[in-house]
């Protein structure tokens, strides 16, 4: 571990109404700040706006968590009618995340990515996502199935990790470069990482990626799996 603590952007979400404040907020879920907390990093909450000033902004970071919120614009990934079930579309904050997501692909910026943040890599990298699975995976918890020999395998130390889920879209074909690493029993992708790749290309280098469909930060003070999951993003951090 370095000096001081690596320092982890984490894009807030922008929020109609909070209890504690009288306006609209921007706002990051504690779960996810305490967790890499106690990864030993150092949570850095970024305003999700101007997106053409991403890339300059997370040169002072030395990793990116790309966090859950609402749903990615259906024509963000080529579809030109939005489900019903669809919710919560932010253009400004889909600009901010997909450029995040660009530049720290490109750089090879340590990156995990959780459920939002996991269909914004993959539209990102060409994806495309199911707009509403029948039934969702709204409070759920369930086992995933890990691919052994993968990242998500080396980190957790496991090949089943049981898995906090809230999301009612998935990735219906992965972007360029992803790889599934987890699954759920019925078929779901919950785990992606990028698959070794060639040294040019689309990406300027390579880089610690981790995504995962569920949301870890909801057990993870209590669960040292899915605590690992924050600990192998801070250490990939320490060590860039």
């Amino acid at each position: 571990m370095p000096d001081r603590r690596p320092i982890i952007a984490i894009p807030s979400r922008f929020a109609a109404t909070t209890s504690a404040l009288r306006y609209s907020a921007v706002v990051t879920a504690r779960a996810l700040a305490d967790a890499v907390y106690r990864a030993g990093g150092e949570p850095f909450l970024m305003h999700p706006v101007g997106a053409d000033e991403a890339g300059d902004r997370l040169a002072a970071v030395d990793g990116l968590l790309l966090p859950g919120g609402g749903d990615l614009a259906p024509s963000a990934y080529g579809d030109a009618t939005a489900h019903e079930s669809v919710y919560d579309v932010d253009a400004e904050q889909d600009a901010f995340d997909l450029a995040a997501a660009r530049h720290a692909l490109h750089t090879g910026l340590p990156t995990l990515a959780i459920c939002r943040g996991l269909q914004v890599v993959n539209v990102a990298l060409g994806g495309r996502l199911q707009q509403h699975m029948e039934p969702d995976h709204r409070h759920l918890v369930h086992p995933v199935r890990v691919r052994p020999g993968s990242l998500l395998a080396q980190v957790t130390g496991t090949e089943k990790v049981e898995s906090s889920c809230y999301h009612h879209q998935c990735a219906s074909s992965l972007g360029h470069g992803l790889v599934a690493t987890a699954h759920a029993e019925d078929g779901t992708v919950e785990a992606a990482e990028l698959a070794a790749r060639p040294s040019t290309g689309a990406f300027e280098r390579a880089g610690w990626f981790l995504g995962v469909q569920w949301h870890p930060e909801d057990t993870a003070a209590t669960d040292p799996v899915n605590q690992r999951i924050f600990d192998g993003l801070v250490a990939a951090a320490a060590s860039a």
